[in-house]
């Protein structure tokens, strides 16, 4: 009969143990659903008081005046006012400065430089691998080139020694895949300078204003990164002879070409910004980029005469495995060709190697190869003309 009652008391016991420890675990549930519920609660909050504020607009300090005033340019619309600040925000200001504006024109804040992303892509993360070794030929043309984009950026001194003011633009041109583009990058490297590089294609833009928005952006964040090295490609695309046709494609061309030239203009030959630009076609381009003050010195980059072909060629063979192969030959057969077209005959000839499964490259293979490479090319120009 006590073992009985002992048995009974022992479930009870047993059972409101279990019952408190199901108690418990609820109540842990129960404050983990309370606190993410409460971070529910406090995120639906933030977005209720993001929705409930007023919206600002972004406006860049044209100029400080006195009193605390600014005088601000409205972006979007380009509408233009004069704004008291307070004392705190007016000593940060300067010309040129981004701030946030609400529908009371009252300056809110400031913005830090945001530009468009597609000014950032044209920004290379690190300095351009190629070097001057990679160019075959042009030695007189790499010189003038380093003396008015390099050397003010790493000799400055020497300038200023003498007294003379290096050249503010400096333009390439000649017929394509004759090195253009790898001059430019081959600077960038030895200046350890941004390389900043774009197409004159890339300006056109169906909206008004927009190319013109995309050219100031350009260069500001050029001085943002300088030393930097602003390479315009293909300008022709935007920096063709303007005309009096009336169409509205043909005025925002023009009006992205005059704010090039404002933002050339704005520049101080010694500044830590170079810029270069390249084109195929010299003939097209309008006398306002051509004048002294903006590209002072016009480079025409040629065909390679036969030393700088056969230097190309050893440029461009040094890492393949060549068998008896006569370059002088090969120099004899490539004439009137450009540097690029040289490079695809060494390709060629290495892919026909490693079709039939060689072991280095045969003066066969290259002499294939320059033909193939001139019958590519004049099929091209058939197709095209």
């Amino acid at each position: 009969m006590e073992e009985s009652i002992l048995n009974t008391g022992g479930d009870s016991e047993l059972a409101s143990k279990l019952k408190l420890q199901d108690l418990e675990s609820q109540i842990l549930d129960l404050k983990v659903k309370n606190e993410e519920m409460s971070r529910e609660v406090a995120q639906l909050r933030r977005e209720n008081n993001q929705l409930k504020r007023m919206p600002l607009f972004v406006a860049v300090v044209v100029d400080i005046l006195g009193s605390g005033e600014v005088y601000l340019r409205q972006q979007g619309n380009n509408q233009e006012y004069i704004t008291h600040v307070n004392d705190d925000l007016f000593k940060q200001l300067k010309p040129g400065t981004k701030v946030a504006v609400n529908n009371a024109l009252s300056v809110v804040r400031i913005v830090g430089n945001i530009f468009d992303s597609r000014v950032r892509v044209m920004e290379l993360e690190e300095s351009p691998a190629v070097t001057f070794e990679h160019i075959g030929g042009l030695e007189k043309e790499i010189e003038e080139v380093r003396e008015a984009v390099e050397y003010p950026l790493t000799k400055p001194h020497i300038y200023e020694r003498v007294g003379v003011e290096p050249p503010k633009g400096i333009l390439l041109f000649g017929p394509p895949g004759t090195g253009k583009t790898l001059i430019a990058k081959a600077v960038a490297h030895e200046a350890r300078a941004t390389f900043i590089r774009m197409s004159g294609s890339e300006l056109v833009h169906k909206y008004i204003g927009e190319g013109a928005q995309l050219v100031r952006e350009l260069f500001a964040l050029a001085r943002e990164k300088s030393p930097s090295i602003v390479f315009i490609d293909e300008i022709d695309a935007v920096g063709s002879t303007r005309t009096n046709d009336g169409t509205s494609g043909s005025a925002e061309v023009q009006r992205t070409l005059m704010q090039l030239l404002a933002e050339m203009d704005g520049f101080d030959t010694r500044g830590d910004v170079r810029i270069m630009a390249a084109t195929n076609r010299v003939d097209m381009l309008d006398p306002a980029l051509l004048r002294p003050g903006r590209f002072d010195r016009a480079i025409e980059i040629p065909l390679p005469d036969p030393a700088a072909r056969k230097e190309i060629l050893k440029i461009h063979s040094r890492k393949m495995h060549l068998e008896d192969v006569d370059l002088d030959r090969i120099v004899e057969m490539t004439e009137n060709t450009t540097g690029a077209e040289l490079q695809a005959v060494c390709r060629e000839a290495g892919m026909m190697a490693v079709r039939k499964e060689a072991t280095g490259v045969s003066q066969d293979d290259f002499e294939k190869a320059v033909r193939k490479v001139k019958a590519e090319v004049i099929l091209d120009l058939r197709m095209y003309t």
